[in-house]
């Protein structure tokens, strides 16, 4: 009947992750998991998160990513690829696409294709001159200190600030083999995986029997290290927060008098029905879950260093500087009060020299992965790519500092052993804005998938 139709619908809506369980195929746990020595430990309801994060933080902090101090961001797009020859437009300025054979009908509408994407991908780099003249002001307060990532040259004259909420993470048309290469090589180079182990659905292998590939991954990936695990589902819950932002924001119609952005449902499918993923999709979606908490702890670690006196969003307008620190902490003293946060206890508590390295090894593996970031082919990914590995290795470096955060000395006389620059900063809050719209995005994505049964 209709309405039992109705309370099933709303059974289904309140379990985050099955997404239509029943109706859809979004099978997976109801618990989220905490970091207490095993990663597959369920002991956090994603109901919890999704509460949290959609009702109390993320209007918050979408308030505060939309003040000046965290709007612009600079960086370097046109750094060439270390890595490999770009057969694409990379580290060339102003190309946002491969150059196309103008010949033969196929050409043309490849061509049509190319200057769609090309217009897609572009940054808009336009900034005031009165705002030009204003960051110029701001570099004094930068500092610095070990980092996860590699920090674009700003002094080089390629590198140049961008105002991110006029360059919004959305479909800008690039994929196939070239964006395939970039998240392969971040897998099998950059996750501690050996080569003969196949992770499941690689789009550039020819596996012929993905669930038995499956298997063999994830009995590999289960008799790793908590510290490596944790690190692979870093990087899947980063993709799959990628994707989501794609799925949200996909260019529905391209008609000349007008563009229309919204949710792409068959999309969302494509990359998290459980089903058409061979059930991969649900997983992917817990990685995301992980994300979500390992940056929510590092927000709430880092607050006693925004909590300094002599600590200032420095942008020049001193009554607006203090509003915008109010909100910060306020958003920190928010992150803290989440009941059920990442233990991060059990990493690195083995032998200490083992400890050591184990930690160097994974900030080299993510500066490696921040590098790679300069080989993706469309200019406003590689903005977001840049800007969201940055954050996550802002997260990582808070984590791995808490020794320096516990000695931030109380006179602001002294100097801190533990500083972020502004760079960091504006990463660190905006790589979780996105994974908290990514959570959110959750939401309206079960919302649509009911209205389709």
């Amino acid at each position: 009947s209709v309405e039992t139709r109705r309370v099933v619908m709303k059974l289904v809506v309140i379990v985050p992750l099955l997404l239509l369980l029943e109706v859809s195929g979004y099978a997976e746990c109801r618990c989220f998991c905490q970091v207490t020595g095993d990663l597959d430990d369920c002991t956090c309801d994603v109901e919890t998160i999704d509460r949290f994060n959609n009702d109390q933080l993320f209007p918050k902090l979408q308030s505060l990513l939309e003040s000046d101090y965290f709007r612009f961001y600079k960086v370097n797009l046109n750094k060439p690829c270390p890595f490999w020859t770009a057969s694409s437009e990379c580290g060339l300025r102003d190309c946002a696409v491969q150059p196309c054979s103008p010949y033969s009908a196929e050409a043309n509408e490849q061509q049509d294709e190319c200057e769609k994407a090309k217009h897609l991908g572009a940054v808009d780099v336009s900034l005031s001159a009165e705002t030009r003249e204003a960051l110029l002001d701001w570099n004094k307060y930068d500092d610095e200190a070990e980092r996860f990532c590699v920090v674009d040259d700003e002094e080089s004259p390629d590198s140049q600030y961008v105002d991110l909420l006029l360059n919004p993470e959305r479909f800008t048309g690039y994929k196939g083999p070239e964006a395939w290469q970039i998240w392969n090589s971040i897998y099998e180079e950059n996750c501690f995986k050996p080569y003969t182990i196949k992770r499941p659905l690689n789009p550039i292998s020819f596996q012929s029997s993905p669930g038995s590939e499956a298997r063999t991954f994830y009995s590999w990936l289960e008799g790793q290290c908590v510290e490596k695990r944790a690190f692979f589902r870093l990087v899947s819950g980063l993709h799959a927060s990628i994707n989501i932002h794609l799925s949200a924001r996909y260019l529905l119609d391209d008609r000349w008098f007008q563009k229309k952005w919204g949710h792409n449902v068959s999309e969302f499918r494509q990359r998290f029905d459980s089903g058409l993923t061979a059930g991969e999709g649900p997983k992917r979606l817990r990685n995301l879950y992980f994300l979500y908490l390992i940056e929510l702890r590092a927000l709430a670690k880092v607050l006693p260093f925004f909590q300094q006196s002599s600590f200032q969003l420095y942008t020049g307008r001193p009554e607006e500087d203090r509003k915008h620190k109010e909100q910060l902490v306020d958003i920190l003293e928010l992150a803290r009060s989440f009941p059920l946060h990442f233990d991060e206890a059990s990493l690195f508590a083995g032998d200490e020299k083992e400890a050591a390295k184990l930690k160097e090894d994974i900030r080299l593996a993510f500066l490696n992965i921040s590098r790679i970031m300069d080989c993706v082919g469309c200019f406003k990914c590689r903005l977001w790519g840049k800007l969201q590995t940055q954050g996550l290795g802002t997260a990582l470096k808070i984590l791995f500092s808490e020794r320096q955060l516990e000695a931030l000395p109380k006179s602001s006389n002294q100097r801190p052993s533990f500083q972020l620059s502004r760079q960091e900063i504006v990463s660190l809050f905006n790589a979780f804005g996105r994974i908290s719209t990514s959570v959110r995005e959750l939401k309206n994505f079960r919302v649509l998938l009911a209205e389709e049964q």
